[in-house]
């Protein structure tokens, strides 16, 4: 670490200066704005007018932060996968359930959140992988990874799942998992578009009940 006290005699950095702290809060407000906006929508709908309302931002602020529409998307995509993962590891995690019950309880609580707003809102990546052919370059690897990546949060809890004895020790948990997301972003996407939890709920017992067959 440089002693601050010879700050002067270093050389002087390129590129924009540290971002005070307004400027952090404006991109918190335009990510939670986009985030809300395309839960709802998708890229192709995305409209910059609603997000600086929402936001409460002048246009220079998010272009100071994002040079186009498709690396605000893409910004987005990787706050959603993180801010997913993060329920999942909580939930995953609580050692007050069994490891099938965790799983369960988080769908339930998706299927709450999506309550909350009255199913108007979905997965951020089911809504743009529903439009993926358009999508700029780069976009469908992100899609990909994100839903690679909860696939491997999940088979690591049907891995417990085997070890505590609640599925057959020749379940093979990175398939199951698999089908789990696969099945389960259709009935969130579904849902959205009945405006009804029922497609959650058909998913859920069907999946739970089959796991009692295996």
């Amino acid at each position: 670490m440089h002693d601050i006290s010879h700050s002067d005699s270093l050389p002087k950095r390129r590129g924009r200066p540290p971002k005070p702290p307004a400027d952090q809060t404006a991109r918190q407000a335009l990510l939670r704005a986009g985030l809300a906006q395309m839960t709802q929508t998708g890229f192709a709908s995305l409209r910059l007018e609603d997000i600086l309302v929402q936001a409460k931002v002048p246009k220079g602020s998010f272009y100071y932060h994002f040079p186009s529409k498709a690396a605000f998307t893409s910004t987005l995509i990787t706050a959603y996968q993180d801010y997913l993962s993060a329920k999942l590891a909580r939930h995953f995690t609580n050692p007050a359930l069994p490891p099938l019950a965790r799983l369960r309880a988080f769908t339930q609580e998706a299927q709450t959140s999506m309550a909350r707003f009255e199913f108007r809102r979905g997965c951020l990546v089911g809504n743009l992988g529903q439009e993926v052919v358009t999508l700029p370059s780069g976009m469908r690897a992100q899609l990909q990874a994100a839903l690679a990546q909860w696939q491997t949060q999940t088979a690591g809890l049907l891995r417990a799942a085997i070890g505590a004895g609640d599925l057959p020790a020749d379940t093979d948990p990175d398939a199951l998992a698999a089908y789990f997301w696969i099945g389960w972003e259709g009935a969130v996407l579904r849902a959205k578009l009945d405006q009804s939890p029922r497609p959650l709920i058909q998913f859920r017992d069907m999946f739970f009940n089959s796991l009692k067959g295996t």
